[in-house]
């Protein structure tokens, strides 16, 4: 008589072993033995049916997505690159924190009710990790209800198009400031269906000014409007003054600095600017990931 997994349906749910099982059409034999091995050595099923050889980790993840109806990307998939940890790896320690991250913002700037706006990711310099940060935070933040926008506004150095396999030289954000696009360039993102991208498009020559703008003005406010969460990635401050700029437009704003990278003074710099251009602005993250 074929044993069943231990893991059984509750309230009409599928457990993770039957969703596991079914997935991958283990045979009566093989969920006995993925069970057995569950119950000798204390696994989930999961674990025990990765050490058998029946499936890789990366399945395991996608079955705890179904379960929970949880937006997973897998590594390598749907062309959303590997930094984006809190899609590829979703139950992750790095995934975590940016879940604490939007915790956090949501008792602050985002929790004010009366108080519409976006938040701008700032830093001191070049590869302190903060268009990794924007990107993974707009991904946390999708993953609650409503639908959350993502604004490339690094007209400098744009890097959010590779982040999500948008091609580069499509219409974006330069488009729109400049007179030349709509907003309807705003890209929605398959693998996570709450999240969309306004990417930069073709990176202008005069990104300062276009920043300055009162087109830039006008989109926020048409987008604060029509999305839950908009976080917006900026030039690092070594450029000039794009991300205090766009900070003030944002209302809201974070600096990312990144463990044995950023030098203390730029972010001091850069602390004191973003506290008197912007009203709400939320602290400092340290970046420990990228």
């Amino acid at each position: 008589m074929a044993m069943k997994h231990s893991q059984n349906e509750v309230g009409g749910e599928k457990s993770i072993g039957n969703i596991i099982a079914d997935a991958h059409k283990l045979t009566p034999a093989q969920v006995e033995a993925v069970v057995a091995l569950q119950r000798a050595k204390g696994l989930k099923f999961g674990e025990a049916a990765v050490e058998l050889g029946y499936v890789k980790r990366e399945d395991v993840l996608w079955a705890l997505s179904q379960q929970f109806h949880y937006p997973y990307a897998a590594d390598g998939r749907n062309n959303i690159s590997a930094e984006l940890v809190v899609a590829t790896a979703p139950f992750d320690s790095a995934a975590e924190f940016f879940r604490d991250i939007r915790s956090s913002l949501l008792s602050g700037p985002f929790g004010a009710k009366n108080a519409p706006l976006a938040l701008a990711v700032c830093s001191p310099d070049s590869g302190d990790g903060k268009t990794f940060f924007a990107a993974n935070l707009a991904a946390a933040f999708s993953q609650l209800d409503g639908r959350t926008l993502l604004i490339d506004a690094d007209m400098r150095t744009p890097r959010l198009h590779e982040l999500f396999g948008i091609g580069s030289g499509t219409s974006g954000l330069s488009g729109i400031l400049s007179g030349r696009s709509e907003t309807n360039v705003i890209r929605p993102i398959d693998a996570l269906p709450s999240l969309y991208v306004l990417p930069v498009g073709v990176v202008p020559p005069n990104p300062l000014e276009l920043a300055q703008r009162n087109a830039f003005d006008m989109l926020l406010s048409e987008v604060i409007m029509k999305f839950d969460y908009v976080i917006v990635d900026t030039p690092a401050a070594v450029h000039g003054a794009d991300a205090r700029v766009i900070a003030a437009k944002c209302g809201a704003a974070v600096a990312v600095a990144r463990k044995g990278v950023t030098q203390a003074a730029a972010l001091n710099t850069l602390v004191t600017q973003l506290q008197k251009a912007c009203p709400a602005f939320a602290g400092t993250i340290l970046n420990d990931y990228a």
